[in-house]
């Protein structure tokens, strides 16, 4: 065997391996892809009532990339609202993102600061469970793959977004077909089937009933975004504590 010969067959292997985990990602995505076609169908209906043309609506799915934040924002320039309050409103709603990145931030203490920027930018509430399925059942998350995963989502979304205005003049109602549920609906699905096996479920039924009954409390006497943050930091307290 030649000396030379050796550093091209790890390299070739190497990008094997890479090419291996992209489009793994790609395909764990799949399943999170009709979810985000009819919330994102949905969400370029409601743009096109608030006047937004398809560049426009694109360009806020591009660079918000939150289904509830961009509904909030539309609904909100529909209503005539000031741009700090639309500001400080998505800010509060996304607040959720910082403890989901701080879930999955130990799989990738060896990456960069801009690694890891870019994938908590693209974060979404789908991909993270996903992301935190792979976690427990491989007990490592491999950066490729949730390079895949998060840029199918990306795109999947602006484009949604985009054909969404496009067909809102012949859609007036689009919660008449219930598209506003469509990402809800998908994700109680993955949650099910992320914690299904990795949980026990006496402790997953108390983690459940306590954030359920935090959230609701604090949405009566707080705030419905506020009560979320509330909720999941009390979930994860429980989590912590329980023992399984």
């Amino acid at each position: 065997m030649e000396l030379g010969k050796i550093p091209n067959d790890s390299l070739e292997i190497k990008n094997k391996n890479n090419s291996y985990y992209f489009i793994q990602g790609v395909k764990d995505c799949i399943p999170t892809i009709f979810g985000y076609i009819s919330l994102g169908l949905a969400c370029g209906i409601l743009s096109k009532s608030c006047g937004l043309t398809v560049w426009e609506a694109m360009g806020m799915s591009a660079f918000i990339y939150g289904g509830s934040s961009q509904f909030i924002a539309s609904s909100m320039i529909l209503s005539s609202s000031p741009i700090p309050s639309i500001i400080f409103t998505i800010f509060f709603v996304n607040f959720r993102h910082l403890f989901m990145s701080a879930s999955v931030a130990p799989y990738f203490k060896e990456n960069s600061v801009l690694k890891n920027f870019f994938i908590g930018m693209l974060l979404t509430d789908e991909t993270f469970v996903v992301a935190s399925a792979e976690g427990l059942r491989n007990k490592k998350i491999n950066n490729l793959w949730i390079t895949g995963l998060n840029i199918t989502a990306y795109i999947n979304w602006i484009l949604a977004t985009g054909i969404g205005v496009l067909i809102g003049g012949f859609i007036p109602d689009y919660k008449a077909l219930g598209l506003d549920f469509a990402l809800t609906a998908m994700f109680i699905g993955l949650l099910i089937s992320s914690v299904k096996g990795n949980v026990k479920i006496r402790k997953a039924l108390i983690i459940i009933i306590v954030s359920s009954i935090v959230l609701i409390v604090s949405a009566i006497y707080v705030s419905t975004s506020i009560g979320v943050i509330i909720s999941a930091i009390a979930g994860a307290l429980i989590g912590v504590v329980v023992k399984e």
